[in-house]
């Protein structure tokens, strides 16, 4: 169970309405109940952050987005993540802001649920070099740079050749990530806390390829295809990029650790499917 006081960092998207009135109104309640707390704000691009291994909490207030980055930041040095949501899906960021308080202090009662969030570990490989490493708790992108540019990425997984993909891009995407740009390019839906990725082509020129549901503890690897005049980029969680080059492998992965986000308690995973992507739960007489 938590203990008060705690020392806790609020990470707030000022492009969010209400951002700054809500992250001070929040800010004064938790250092009024003896909290040490610390403010880091950001608007477009977020600048250096605070280092987040000398808390104890984060706060992450804004919409799905500033959980991704947040989550960036706090899995690797296993820091959990309170997140308020002020956007408008708040598919990951479930708690609102007039229920924070109430979910904190739900919190220091060891009442609220905390979801243990697989994240991908992603290498970038030029020339047999490991140029970048990424992880990421939504999705890894492979596409082309450019409109409606088809580009070639070969595929294999566990070492065995799946292919050679022509479509718009790839999508590697965790369990979070499953219900983000992996559904809206016709994926399935996983589990937020599945040991499980999603491998799926963005409209593959063959309808034939499919979406894959791959075990975590495997490997992912898309080789950039030679010979193609549209230039290729990795994006990671909408938020990071990275060009690539002719040769290069991308390899995907189970991350080492894990993001750890307190739910609201409220409703449970398909419940949030139903109100969040307003399904009709059957037909209606």
């Amino acid at each position: 169970m938590p203990d008060s006081p705690r020392r806790i960092l609020i990470i707030a998207n000022l492009d969010k309405d209400d951002a700054r009135p809500v992250a001070l109104a929040i800010k004064g309640r938790l250092e009024a109940r003896g909290s040490s707390v610390a403010l880091f704000e950001f608007s477009g691009e977020p600048g250096p952050a605070p280092r987040v291994a000398d808390f104890d909490l984060v706060i992450s207030l804004g919409g799905d987005g500033t959980v991704l980055y947040s989550a960036r930041l706090a899995a690797p040095v296993g820091v959990p993540l309170f997140p308020v949501n002020l956007g408008r899906l708040g598919f990951i960021a479930e708690i609102g802001k007039a229920d924070w308080e109430r979910a904190f202090d739900a919190w220091i009662a060891g009442e609220l649920p905390i979801s243990e969030r697989a994240m991908l570990a992603i290498e970038v490989i030029r020339e047999g070099s490991s140029l970048a490493s990424f992880t990421a708790l939504n999705d890894g992108v492979l596409s082309a740079q450019g409109i409606a540019k088809l580009i070639d990425l070969k595929v294999s997984v566990a070492g065995a050749e799946l292919g050679i993909y022509r479509s718009d891009g790839i999508i590697v995407a965790t369990p979070t990530g499953s219900t983000a740009y992996n559904l809206a390019a016709g994926g399935p839906i996983l589990q937020a806390e599945m040991e499980a990725m999603v491998f799926n082509p963005i409209c593959p020129f063959a309808l034939s390829n499919r979406p894959l549901i791959i075990p975590l503890n495997e490997t992912i690897e898309v080789i950039v295809e030679p010979g193609r005049r549209t230039a290729a980029m990795l994006t990671i969680d909408g938020q990071e990029t990275l060009a690539l080059l002719p040769g290069d492998a991308i390899r995907f992965g189970k991350a080492p650790w894990k993001a750890r986000i307190y739910a609201s308690g409220r409703s449970a995973f398909y419940e949030v499917l139903r109100s969040k992507l307003a399904w009709s739960g059957g037909p209606h007489a």
